[in-house]
């Protein structure tokens, strides 16, 4: 048996996420930490008692989905695993998980990361959405046709962003485009093309003075290599020097996530249990599509983390 601990991104945040462990030291311990990495007691607040909209804004929400999942983690006291990995945000968290970063520092990151994304594009400039039904190649070319602007000689960006699972990927780039690109690929036989409710076109190379706010604040942190490898987003690449870490990072911000990918280079090493650790089970629905003959576990409350638990007992 090998088995890689995995955590989510954006998306799958909801009030009182963490309420069923707390009450354990550890958790409170991560949680009390958490807070004071960020200067007030307003991250456990926000998780406890919302409101939803509050809790949804990016900047509250990076911080929170990465306690979320170290809190589960901290939990969780059961095997170790061989592999980690995170998608999007996630791929902090599972730095935090590796030992690669401390969760002081990574919260403060992932709150500059938030706050760097959110003022890269102006609010109603960059959309996403996510393609169904449709395969990699056709949304790439649905893309392609729908950078020019129409009865100009203009472009607009738009490009796919997150190869979440086969037939599912998600695009982002300037409004117009991703709409346009949205009816192209409804003519191209999509069973779905949906606007995400997102702030700004995460992933995108619209974000790279994002990535470039990254680079200057990885510069002074301090990365140690992973103490359990790990397979990042943006190359799928196993890296184990600090370096290469930090530079995958600042790029990730404005690359696609290649979980189909990562997913698929894990089972190619051997895993064939996935751990997904945080709110929801939306990596679980993923991998269930892209590895179908893993055994997936999720550990999002004190209910889940029983069941998982009594299963690799």
């Amino acid at each position: 048996m090998s088995v890689a601990f995995v955590f989510p991104g954006q998306g799958s945040q909801a009030v009182g996420m963490l309420s069923s462990l707390l009450g354990r030291p550890e958790v409170d311990a991560l949680v009390a930490r958490a807070d004071a990495a960020l200067g007030e007691p307003l991250l456990s607040r926000v998780i406890a008692e919302g409101p939803a909209e509050e809790l949804a804004l990016t900047t509250w929400t990076q911080p929170a989905m990465l306690l979320a999942g170290i809190a589960n983690l901290a939990a969780e006291g059961g095997p170790e695993p061989d592999f980690v990995a995170g998608h999007s945000l996630g791929e902090y968290t599972a730095l935090v998980a590796a030992g690669s970063l401390d969760l002081d520092t990574a919260v403060k990151l992932v709150r500059l990361r938030a706050q760097a994304m959110q003022e890269a594009v102006p609010v109603g400039t960059g959309g996403m959405a996510a393609i169904l039904g449709l395969s990699d190649a056709d949304v790439q070319a649905a893309c392609d046709e729908a950078r020019a602007v129409p009865g100009s000689d203009q472009h607009e960006e738009v490009a796919p962003v997150n190869f979440n699972a086969p037939s599912q990927v998600v695009i982002a780039g300037h409004v117009g485009a991703v709409q346009r690109a949205c009816e192209a690929a409804q003519a191209k036989g999509a069973r779905r093309a949906v606007v995400l409710p997102v702030s700004a076109p995460f992933h995108s190379v619209l974000l790279k003075p994002a990535g470039e706010v990254l680079q200057r604040a990885l510069a002074d942190i301090d990365l140690k290599a992973p103490a359990i490898p790990l397979v990042n987003n943006v190359d799928v690449a196993f890296e184990s020097d600090p370096a290469r870490i930090r530079d995958a990072l600042v790029r990730q911000a404005w690359h696609p996530v290649r979980w189909v990918e990562v997913i698929q280079a894990l089972a190619d090493k051997g895993v064939d249990q996935f751990v997904e650790f945080g709110p929801g089970k939306v990596l679980t629905g993923l991998i269930k599509r892209i590895a179908p003959q893993a055994q997936l576990h999720n550990v999002s409350d004190a209910a889940s983390l029983q069941s998982t638990l009594a299963k690799f007992s």
